[in-house]
C-alpha cells in the first residue's frame, strides 16, 4: 500500500473525475470529515474503508491503495502463462526473452508475486539450454523473493537450485538441499503433496547416483502414495518418469518401461516436448537394459533430435552418452568415439557426471579394441571427475573396470588397490554422507508402493 499522502490524493482526484462530493463518496458507511482527513493523507485507510470506497468509486482495491490499475496484474500473469507454454512446446531462448521482459514489468509494478514466477521461468529456461550457473542464481532469487511464503510456495525455487547443482555433477549437495526441504515441510507441518511429490520424484535421480537405492525406493513409494492428491497431469507424469528409475535400478525393466509410458501418454497430451524427449530417452534406456540394442538405439535418437532441435546443449549431450553406449555395444565403435570425443570439450560446462560417463565409454572402446594403456588413461580420469561428484554406483563400477584391467596385465596389487577402492564406495549401501534419510510425511494415501 502507497504511503497516506499519495493515497488521499488518488482518492480526491477519482472523486472529482466522478463529480462526487465527499459526502456522496462516504455515504452511507463513513462521513465527509473522514474522507476529507483521508484526502489531505492525516490517515492512513484501513483495508476496510479503501475496499468501501474503491467500490464507490468503481476502481479496485487495488488500483487504489498502489495506483496499479488491476488489469495490468492480470495481464502479467496471463503473459506468464504464456511464456511457460512456450518453454514447455517451443524455444527456451525465446522463452527467456519474454520472461526477462516480464521480470522488467514486475518490478515496475511491484508485483513480488509475479517476479518470482518470471525468475523461475527463467530458471527453467537456463536449465534447458545448461547455463546451470544462471539457472541457480535465478532460483535462489526467486526463493530469497517468495522468503515470507509458505514452503510449498518456495518449493518449486528449492528443486530448481538442488537439479542446477544435481546437473553439474554435485550430487551430495543436490540431495543436501532436497532432503532438507522435505523435512522442513514435514516440520512446519504443511504436508502439501504436490510440494512433497516434486521433491521426491526431484530426489530419486540423486539417490540412484549415488548409489543409494534403498533411499531412491522409499522416496518412490512416497511419492506414488501421495499421488493421487495431486492434480497437475504435468507433475504427475514427471513423478512416473523418475519412479521408471528405482524399477531399473531393482531390475523390474517392464515396470519401468510401463511407468515411462504413462508419463508419455501424458507429456504427449500436454505438448511438453522436452520432458517427452526425455521419456524417449529413458526408454531407450530401458531396452538397452534388456538387450533390444537396435529398438533402443530409435529411441535415444528421437531423443537426442528433439532436444538438440530445441537447443537443450546440456541434456543432448547426456543422450548422446547413452547412445554411444547403444552403438558401443554394437560394435560401432568409430561412431560411438566420434559421439564422445566431441562431448569431452564441454567437460567444464557440463558437469562432473557428463565427463566421466564419457571417459569410462572411451575406456571400454580402447579396452574392446586391445588398447589397455588408452582404456587405463580414461578410466582414471572417470574415477578423477566421479570422485569428485559422489556418484558412489559409478565408481564402485569404474574401479571394477581398472582393476580388472590392471589384473589382466599383470599389475595385481594395483588391481587389488582398485578393487579395495570400489568396495568402499559400496560399503554402506542404500545411505549418502548426509546422515538419516529424511522423515516420511506424517499422512499417506493409498499403497502404491514400488515393491
Amino acid at each position: 500500500m502507497d504511503e497516506p499522502s499519495e493515497i488521499g490524493r488518488r482518492v480526491q482526484r477519482m472523486r472529482t473525475e466522478r463529480g462526487m462530493t465527499q459526502r456522496q463518496l462516504a455515504e452511507p458507511s463513513y462521513t465527509a470529515a473522514y474522507v476529507s482527513t483521508l484526502e489531505s493523507g492525516k490517515v492512513r485507510p484501513s483495508e476496510t474503508a479503501l475496499r468501501f470506497l474503491a467500490g464507490r468509486l468503481g476502481t479496485s482495491y487495488e488500483e487504489l491503495a498502489t495506483g496499479r490499475p488491476a488489469h495490468l496484474a492480470t495481464e502479467l500473469r496471463l503473459a506468464l502463462t504464456d511464456a511457460q507454454r512456450m518453454l514447455a512446446t517451443g524455444s527456451a531462448d525465446e522463452a527467456a526473452v519474454q520472461y526477462r521482459r516480464l521480470l522488467t514489468d514486475a518490478e515496475h509494478l511491484g508485483l513480488p508475486a509475479e517476479q518470482a514466477e518470471a525468475l523461475l521461468g527463467l530458471g527453467d529456461c537456463a536449465l534447458e539450454t545448461g547455463e546451470l550457473t544462471d539457472a541457480g542464481r535465478h532460483f535462489a532469487a526467486a526463493e530469497h523473493l517468495l522468503a515470507d511464503e509458505p514452503l510449498p510456495r518456495r518449493a518449486r525455487a528449492m528443486r530448481g537450485r538442488a537439479i542446477a547443482h544435481l546437473l553439474a555433477g554435485e550430487l551430495r549437495y543436490a540431495c543436501y538441499l532436497l532432503e532438507s526441504a522435505i523435512d522442513e515441510l514435514g516440520a512446519s507441518g504443511l504436508t502439501d503433496p504436490e510440494a512433497l511429490v516434486m521433491l521426491y520424484a526431484a530426489v530419486i535421480g540423486p539417490y540412484i547416483d549415488m548409489g543409494a537405492h534403498a533411499r531412491a525406493a522409499h522416496a518412490a513409494e512416497l511419492a506414488l502414495a501421495l499421488a493421487p492428491q495431486v492434480h497437475d497431469p504435468a507433475l504427475v507424469a514427471g513423478m512416473h518418469r523418475q519412479v521408471a528409475r528405482t524399477f531399473l535400478a531393482e531390475g523390474r525393466t517392464a515396470d519401468a518401461d510401463a511407468s515411462l509410458a504413462k508419463a508419455q501418454t501424458m507429456y504427449r497430451q500436454l505438448r511438453l516436448r522436452t520432458d517427452l524427449a526425455h521419456c524417449h530417452w529413458m526408454r531407450g534406456y530401458v531396452k538397452a537394459q534388456s538387450g533390444e540394442l537396435a529398438a533402443a538405439e530409435r529411441e535415444l535418437r528421437t531423443a537426442r533430435d528433439m532436444l538438440a532441435a530445441r537447443g537443450a546443449t546440456l541434456y543432448t549431450a547426456q543422450v548422446e552418452v547413452e547412445l554411444a553406449d547403444v552403438l558401443r555395444r554394437l560394435g560401432r565403435y568409430d561412431e560411438a568415439a566420434g559421439l564422445l570425443s566431441a562431448l569431452l570439450d564441454l567437460d567444464d560446462r557440463h558437469g562432473a557426471v557428463h565427463a566421466g560417463g564419457a571417459h569410462r565409454l572411451l575406456g571400454l572402446i580402447a579396452e574392446e579394441r586391445g588398447d589397455t594403456e588408452s582404456a587405463e588413461e580414461h578410466y582414471v580420469l572417470a574415477l578423477g571427475l566421479l570422485e569428485r561428484s559422489g556418484a558412489t554406483g559409478d565408481l564402485a563400477d569404474l574401479c571394477r573396470l581398472l582393476g580388472d584391467l590392471l589384473r589382466r596385465t599383470g599389475r595385481v596389487e594395483a588391481a587389488l588397490d582398485a578393487y579395495r577402492t570400489g568396495l568402499g564406495h559400496r560399503a554402506a549401501p542404500g545411505t549418502t554422507t548426509l546422515g538419516p534419510a529424511p522423515a516420511a510425511p506424517p499422512f499417506q494415501a493409498g499403497h502404491g508402493g514400488v515393491g
